[in-house]
């Protein structure tokens, strides 16, 4: 790798490539998230390149030699630990967690068994096998959770393919739906609440530490869905979140011990529900956040005096210091 053996200290800059795209759901977030990431680090000096993750991706990693890798991918391949086993084979050092954390991290069933094996604060559920039949899944949750329930894909980011029945009703076409994303369907019990995310800071050598809780608020009926996760102006992030300072910080707790239980590194963000009587549902834990324009961990980070740029920066910095292979 160009000039690897200089520590950050001693350069005014390093080579990022910015992986970005590929073929999933969450594509053109990714793109708009690579957009962001990229204009940080040019901002604090970095040199930067573009990548799509396409079929000619390792070739142009390859002939780049970036000194590190800045993966702004959303959902699978590039959450799920399979674009983190690659770049390990090319030897290249990357932000972000490892294989085996992101692949926890995106398994929705795993990361969750990983939680209560650490007695965090999850929602009832309900794993559907793929290739279930929807009229049998469908009786077979409203026996084990009843009718008022969250319909998850098992492996997908963004709120996608999700489906709240809030209100009961009829869950088979959800279902269904859930079931063609492939990989199962995970359906939790619905609480009702505010919707609260906290991001976790973790970078090579320092010790993690919690960002400060954000309340989501939407408009009244809806939820913290697709469209408003990246329609500027559709949801409000309120820091610090407007809680008792002892709810606060367990919820900052709960995010550490979820960052650290699921082997993550760099950067995470957990998300809650939290009732109206205080009490806290762990969802799940994000490997890679979301550095678009409206995205919730930057936010988080400019709380404490973190602007993007300096984060973006802190990130590439952390994974050059660390070096492939670890």
């Amino acid at each position: 790798m160009s000039e690897a053996s200089n520590p950050p200290s001693e350069r005014q800059s390093l080579s990022v490539a910015v992986l970005m795209g590929g073929d999933s759901e969450e594509a053109e977030v990714s793109r708009s998230s690579a957009k962001e990431v990229g204009a940080g680090l040019e901002a604090t000096g970095h040199r930067v390149s573009y990548v799509e993750l396409d079929s000619s991706v390792a070739g142009t990693l390859v002939a780049l030699t970036p000194d590190v890798v800045f993966p702004a991918l959303h959902g699978p391949p590039g959450e799920d630990g399979t674009v983190q086993g690659f770049l390990e084979m090319l030897n290249l050092p990357y932000v972000g967690s490892n294989v085996h954390g992101s692949a926890l991290a995106m398994d929705k069933g795993l990361a969750k068994a990983v939680f209560r094996l650490n007695d965090l604060p999850v929602a009832d559920d309900l794993l559907i096998e793929p290739g279930t039949e929807p009229v049998a899944a469908e009786a077979s949750v409203q026996k084990a959770l009843g009718e008022r329930v969250v319909i998850k894909p098992l492996r997908q980011g963004s709120a996608i393919g999700i489906t709240l029945v809030a209100n009961g009703g009829e869950l088979r076409t959800a279902i269904s739906d859930a079931l063609a994303f492939g990989h199962g369907v995970l359906v939790e019990r619905y609480v009702s609440g505010k919707e609260i995310t906290v991001g976790v800071l973790d970078l090579h050598g320092s010790e993690a530490y919690a960002l400060p809780v954000t309340e989501i608020r939407t408009a009244p009926g809806e939820w913290y869905d697709y469209t408003n996760r990246y329609t500027p102006g559709k949801s409000e992030h309120v820091i610090p979140a407007p809680f008792e300072d002892a709810l606060n910080t367990r919820l900052q707790e709960i995010a550490l011990i979820a960052h650290q239980c699921l082997g993550m590194r760099d950067f995470s963000r957990a998300d809650f529900i939290v009732t109206d009587d205080a009490q806290i549902v762990l969802l799940e834990v994000n490997s890679l956040p979301g550095m678009t324009p409206t995205s919730l961990y930057p936010d988080g980070a400019a709380a404490i005096g973190m602007d993007f740029p300096a984060l973006v920066d802190a990130l590439v910095k952390s994974a050059f210091d660390r070096g492939s292979g670890n």
